[in-house]
């Protein structure tokens, strides 16, 4: 299948995904779990405050969904202080391993009594065992080795079920407060749900298995293992078992005869192909998930994949070009090409312009080799964020997928980085008979937009020169960035109003106080009350509106 059709046909998909629908979520579910998320908050003092150690170990009790979220701020240093994406860098997703009979009962439950004649023999020692699934090896019927990847039972039940209460609590707190961070927030958790679907959902990553191998099939030294689609289900995975040398092995590797720089340099090389030319990379490529055998890097978990469409990879590559050439207009230009969302009223074009010069000129002094792309791209999304421009959540994962790598080969290459080689890759895919089509192209499309822009100038021009001889030309004008002083200046002016309301309703009061009726509340005349209690409501609206807005 040729690799557009594959790819074409890969993101077809997502009539299968489920809902939130099928969960049955109830009141009374949600409640039990409030109750026991609300009881590890206590345990921790969350209302004390808590250091970035403490916020790591109250997500490991939390439950394998608030690691995941976690480990997805952990690459957002826009949300959070860089020491807290630090710490929560460290989460770990292993656990205690499930009893095998556990293990076997799951099985049983998705092959039937015909599970004995799909696996002639299964180790009951697990391979791994993480939050989500644990991991044995076995034996086919045929002799073939595998590994069976088994999901632990309820824990999609239990991490739907968090999702779903923290994704409540997001709307909620960003209806209650326009805060950027809240509304990022929300994002974040949306992000985890579409994550969450293809991560419980193993004949989504068998897939991912599938065509991974087809894109790399030409690729001599980047392989994964082969799948058993027949055999795999939702809550199981079946794939060849691969023994070889964990990339982290790095003495083993050296007595084997291997060369780090270039598994380092062949590894990110294949990783700009796997972002720039097929769209279709291992969003989560840490040491864990990759093995060298016979030669090859094999990335043995697929669970975690991102996708860019054409528009995006275009775009990327863009970005990292316009940063090299420290060129704003470009930049924005590119930003604004792939942008899922962007509000194109409230977008402040001069400000962004402004930002973006202000960015590009802190990485002025760095050399492309030295980027640090992960870090760019957070910078990048923090600065469109404040200028109403959403991203798609596939630069979210180039962010933390180049981060990873990066960390994963950075002792193997000390000479070199992920920025260089992406720079390199674009450079060599660039055919130069059609790079100075394309020039051409655009140099033409450039002066036609120019003569019709002088035309339409010169007849504007004329119109705007008539109408203001006859008296008839109006000026509108708008004020950019000024909307907020002026709603400050409103905010004060309206206190004002009201004080001195409330100092006339004490006045009055005071003064008519002597000369009251006879009814009376609180042995003060009925009239002067009223007065005193709306001067007294008033005074605390204002104090009030003060420490809301002490900011």
């Amino acid at each position: 299948m040729p690799g557009n059709t594959l790819l074409n046909h890969f993101f077809g998909r997502g009539g299968g995904f489920e809902s939130e629908e099928q969960f049955n979520f109830s009141r009374k579910s949600r409640s039990r779990r409030l109750r026991e998320i609300y009881s590890i908050l206590a345990k921790h003092h969350v209302l004390r405050g808590f250091t970035p150690e403490e916020f790591r170990t109250m997500l490991e009790d939390l439950g394998p969904s608030f690691v995941k979220i976690g480990q997805t701020l952990s690459t957002r240093s826009e949300i959070l202080p860089k020491v807290y994406c630090d710490e929560l860098s460290k989460l770990q997703t292993e656990c205690d391993p499930l009893p095998f009979e556990e293990v076997r009962e799951a099985l049983l439950s998705i092959y039937g009594d015909g599970l004995d004649d799909v696996f002639s023999e299964i180790d009951p020692h697990p391979l791994g065992s993480a939050s989500l699934a644990q991991v044995h090896k076995a034996r086919l019927a045929n002799g073939e080795t595998v590994a069976i990847k088994v999901q632990r039972p309820g824990v999609k039940a239990t991490m739907a079920q968090d999702i779903d209460i923290m994704r409540i609590m997001a709307k909620r707190a960003s209806r209650m407060a326009k805060d950027t961070q809240l509304l990022d927030f929300s994002d974040v958790v949306e992000e985890m749900w579409r994550t969450f679907l293809d991560e419980t959902d193993f004949e989504v990553e068998a897939e991912n298995l599938r065509v991974f191998k087809e894109l790399n099939k030409n690729v001599a030294f980047i392989d994964c293992p082969k799948v058993y689609p027949d055999l795999c289900s939702e809550y199981c995975l079946v794939m060849e078992y691969i023994e070889g040398i964990p990339i982290y092995d790095h003495e083993r590797l050296v007595r084997e005869g291997y060369d780090l720089s270039e598994i380092g340099e062949k590894m990110l090389d294949n990783y700009a192909t796997q972002v720039l030319d097929h769209g279709f990379f291992h969003a989560d490529p840490h040491p864990g998930n990759i093995i060298v055998r016979a030669g090859k890097v094999m990335y043995i978990d697929l669970g975690v994949m991102g996708k860019l469409n054409p528009a995006e990879r275009a775009g990327f590559a863009t970005i990292v070009e316009a940063v090299g050439a420290q060129d704003p207009g470009k930049l924005k230009d590119a930003l604004l090409s792939f942008a899922v969302q962007k509000d194109n009223a409230a977008i402040d074009h001069p400000r962004l312009l402004a930002d973006l010069d202000l960015l590009l000129a802190s990485y002025a002094s760095c050399d492309v080799g030295d980027l640090d792309v992960g870090q760019l791209l957070a910078d990048v999304m923090s600065v469109t964020r404040q200028s109403k421009v959403m991203l798609p959540t596939s630069v979210t994962n180039v962010s933390r997928g180049i981060v990873t790598i990066e960390g994963t080969v950075a002792d193997f290459i000390e000479n070199d980085s992920v920025a260089s080689i992406i720079n390199d890759h674009i450079r060599r895919s660039a055919n130069p008979l059609v790079v100075g089509k394309e020039l051409a192209q655009d140099t033409l499309l450039e002066l036609r937009r120019a003569s019709v822009g002088a035309a339409q100038a010169a007849s504007y021009s004329g119109e705007a020169l008539r109408m203001l001889t006859r008296g008839q030309l109006k000026v509108n004008m708008e004020m950019l960035g000024a909307g907020e002083p002026i709603s400050g200046i409103s905010r004060i002016m309206n206190r004002l109003a009201v004080s001195v309301i409330v100092a006339g309703l004490f006045i009055g009061s005071s003064i008519i106080a002597p000369y009251g009726g006879s009814v009376e509340v609180l042995g003060v005349p009925f009239v002067s009350f009223f007065g005193f209690a709306g001067a007294f409501i008033l005074s605390v609206w204002v104090l009030f509106d003060i420490w809301r807005h002490r900011k």
